[in-house]
């Protein structure tokens, strides 16, 4: 288990060699603009748990909307496009293409530094994921309002690993626990440790120095 530290990507725009980004609970749109916004100024950045992504309005109405754009295609040959991605990642990765001049040199590289991923893969679910607090679905989404999982959504529209995401997930959670349980003895043993050897050496002279 990690905790998630809130960071204010567009306001503080602090380098860090990579921003693991944990995308449960997150508004698609606007997580995807924060994201191209920083891709564009050089940062390197990874996206988890795509599945878990939101999009505001009713299900039924946005398997409408995709509904719509698989009908899009070229009738001369439709290996032209455009390509209909069904996997969370790719429609995420999708969304955030179309915010950068991906046709430039800048926009190509910039779109380079992004990966997106289904649940949390290896070496990522042995960092600090992080959230944007811009993007949080409970803090921008009124009460009320309706919204679907892109996990559902890509699901019914042809997405085939739900299943083995949703298996692997909840193997990922349970090694994640165990971890914790052992990390909370080790931090507790430490604790009682640094009490006992406080204990142990002190002198009236320290305590009256403040040691």
């Amino acid at each position: 288990f990690f905790f998630f530290f809130f960071i204010f990507l567009e306001e503080d725009m602090v380098f860090e060699k990579r921003i693991v980004i944990d995308a449960k609970g997150h508004l698609l749109g606007r997580l995807a603009s924060i994201v191209a916004k920083e891709l564009l100024s050089g940062q390197k950045v990874i996206v988890v748990r795509c599945e878990e992504l939101n999009i505001s309005g009713s299900h039924f109405r946005n398997k409408l909307k995709y509904k719509d754009f698989l009908r899009k295609r070229c009738n001369v040959n439709p290996q032209h496009g455009p390509f209909h991605l069904r996997a969370p990642s790719k429609i995420f990765w999708r969304t955030v293409r179309g915010m950068v001049p991906h046709k430039t040199p800048r926009g190509a590289a910039a779109l380079s530094h992004l990966k997106v991923f289904e649940g949390v893969p290896p070496p990522y679910d042995k960092v600090n994921r992080v959230v944007c607090p811009q993007a949080l679905r409970v803090l921008n989404l009124r009460g009320g309002r309706r919204f679907t999982r892109v996990g559902r959504l890509s699901h019914e529209v042809g997405w085939k690993y739900q299943d083995t995401i949703k298996a692997l997930e909840e193997k990922r959670k349970v090694r994640a626990a165990a971890f914790f349980e052992r990390k909370k003895a080790a931090t507790a043993l430490r604790r009682q440790a640094l009490e006992n050897s406080r204990k142990e050496f002190t002198t009236p002279l320290l305590d009256r120095a403040g040691f």
